[in-house]
């Protein structure tokens, strides 16, 4: 009986150690324990801030400069068009594809559709000259500027990047799991991020401006670059899902904006801008 108990004692110890060594290589091997191979690929909205502006406007009969000029963000707030393939990129969004180089970093490519809209009825300090013929209905606005106040108008000025501020960009970003600070043992289930990177890219955008009353040119043009730094959460679910919340902020330079038919006008400005930033994704293995 002795034997016998002995025996079933020792079955017991090493079916345990079994299982626990199976738990183990089970949790080793969890899809969720490396990112090296990785690609991921997300699509969301974001919102926008911008720093006050210098607008500088030059063309054969003007030369003047807006001075810290106020813009704005153009939001769609929560809609379907965000998903509806037809009309995605209308609203304010944000692209991007990317691969792990190692576990803990990764290279991604992207494009910020953000929107600029400089605020109407506000007032300005105006420095330069305006000499358009009398003809033209701008002429109304000929003559000299030192830090004069001016009130923008449609008539006089709109200035929109609103098809629109896009910021195509490369982002070199690191990863970093934090499930363990909530207690989460199976990653595979849910896995918890922090992320960090740094961006370089170029502006393309597609400037709707109606200035002194010429025909505005519509069309994209490559205008200037961009750099930018981010911190994001990321929520990863049942390993291959996930959303993820940034916050982006950024220098954009800007020195050869097309504003009418002319290629003798052109805008020039730099500014900071602010993102806020919700995507979703998925991350996986070809």
């Amino acid at each position: 009986m002795k034997n016998i108990i002995i025996f079933s004692a020792y079955f017991s110890l090493c079916f345990s150690k079994n299982i626990v060594a199976q738990e183990q290589l089970k949790i080793k091997d969890r899809y969720t324990d490396n990112n090296k191979g990785k690609f991921f690929i997300s699509w969301g909205g974001n919102r926008d801030s911008y720093s006050k502006s210098d607008i500088t406007f030059t063309g054969k009969d003007y030369n003047f400069t807006l001075d810290n000029a106020i813009a704005h963000d153009k939001p769609k707030g929560w809609h379907v068009d965000y998903i509806n393939p037809t009309k995605m990129t209308i609203p304010q969004t944000n692209f991007r594809m990317g691969y792990f180089i190692n576990d803990h970093y990764s290279i991604a490519i992207g494009m910020d559709h953000m929107k600029y809209v400089l605020t109407q009825n506000q007032t300005v300090n105006m420095t330069g000259t305006i000499s358009l013929p009398s003809t033209d209905s701008g002429s109304d606005y000929n003559g000299t500027y030192s830090n004069t106040p001016t009130i923008v108008t449609e008539k006089f000025l709109l200035y929109e990047h609103t098809d629109g501020l896009n910021y195509v960009n490369t982002e070199f970003s690191r990863h970093d799991d934090i499930s363990s600070l909530f207690k989460i043992e199976n990653t595979d289930k849910i896995q918890i991020n922090l992320t960090e990177g740094v961006g370089v890219g170029l502006l393309y955008p597609k400037t709707n401006t109606t200035l002194l009353g010429k025909p505005r040119h519509d069309d994209f043009h490559i205008s200037g670059y961009g750099t930018s730094l981010k911190a994001g959460l990321n929520i990863t679910f049942l390993k291959h899902f996930y959303v993820q919340g940034e916050l982006k902020a950024g220098y954009i330079n800007m020195q050869d904006i097309r504003t009418t038919q002319s290629i003798e006008d052109s805008a020039s400005q730099d500014f900071f801008f602010f993102q806020r930033i919700i995507a979703l994704g998925g991350i996986f293995k070809i």
